[in-house]
């Protein structure tokens, strides 16, 4: 387990992290979002031991990542796939960090094999696609064989097939109990991957929850229904509904009127229903609503042409 209590991390008059505290627990994939600049690259440097905190402490399995007995063995990252010697072959490269850890050669066949890089083990890694360079990454990362993984923006660079591929090795490894920890700008994937989530803005704690608890925070945006009485239902709700949609003949979208309140008069005036379903906001709205006042730049519509521009929204 990762834990954080009170983690706060200053550069000059900079504040990047903000007494920020959350736990990830192992068994679940756990996205860490926030937009840009929100801190959670420099979080998962001070997890690693690569930066010291100014204050507030972050422990793995209760010590700090430079308190482990062989780290590489316990903890897996993935933060910059480009961090490799662009002149070693994929098989040198995994072979040099293996040696360093005193795990045995065999392990690197067997990670380029997870991976998907076992024809291109002895060529060199700087003629590799960014999406090559993610697997490689990724395979260092598994090396140790650890109980704890980072990654930052795991499916950078990959095709469809890539990203599925890593959606389901994060599932799979969180399934064998291991504590993931992921970090993507990629909501919709996101919210095909993990369970929980935490979110952070301006270096600060906003959200820390299941998917499911973070989208019943919304009220259902807006209620489909299908009938052969399209048109007489649409009628007793007309008065109420601050909006209604005609998707076909049979279907229309009402907002301003719940399910509930739909069935009963359908059912009060004898009028036969085929689909009532409430509509909830994505995981990717309940984000952009959480988030909407801790971003650095927002994009403004130009009145002289229609295009946009940015502008400081600080």
């Amino acid at each position: 387990m990762i834990e954080a209590v009170g983690l706060t991390k200053r550069y000059g008059a900079k504040t990047a992290v903000y007494n920020l505290s959350f736990q990830v627990r192992p068994g679940a994939v756990t996205g860490f979002l926030g937009p840009n600049g929100s801190g959670k690259s420099t979080t998962m440097r001070m997890i690693l031991g690569l930066d010291n905190p100014t204050a507030g402490q972050v422990t793995i399995g209760g010590y700090p990542y430079r308190r482990l007995p062989n780290a590489p063995r316990q903890v897996g990252a993935l933060l910059d796939a480009k961090a490799v010697h662009g002149g070693r072959h994929a098989r040198n490269h995994l072979l040099c960090l293996a040696q360093l850890s005193g795990i045995p050669a065999r392990r690197v066949d067997e990670v380029l094999g997870v991976v998907g890089l076992q024809d291109v083990a002895k060529k060199r890694s700087k003629g590799f696609s960014l999406g090559m360079g993610q697997r490689l990454g990724i395979a260092a990362a598994l090396l140790g064989d650890p109980q704890v993984l980072l990654f930052d923006e795991p499916v950078n660079g990959l095709d469809p097939e890539g990203i599925l591929w890593v959606r389901n090795l994060m599932k799979s490894l969180a399934a064998e109990g291991r504590t993931v920890f992921v970090s993507s700008h990629l909501m919709s994937e996101m919210a095909l991957t993990a369970e929980h989530f935490i979110i952070v803005g301006r270096g600060r704690l906003i959200a820390d929850m299941s998917g499911s608890e973070l989208t019943a925070m919304t009220e259902p945006v807006s209620v489909r229904v299908r009938s052969p009485h399209a048109s007489q239902l649409r009628d007793l709700l007309a008065g109420d509904a601050t909006d209604i949609v005609i998707r076909g003949h049979d279907l229309f979208d009402v907002v301003g009127v719940d399910a509930d309140e739909i069935g009963a008069r359908a059912w009060s005036a004898n009028l036969q229903l085929q689909e009532l379903t409430p509509a909830r906001a994505s995981l990717e709205d309940v984000f952009m609503d959480l988030t909407k006042d801790a971003v650095d730049y927002d994009g403004v519509t130009d009145s002289r042409d229609g295009t946009h521009e940015l502008e400081n929204s600080r």
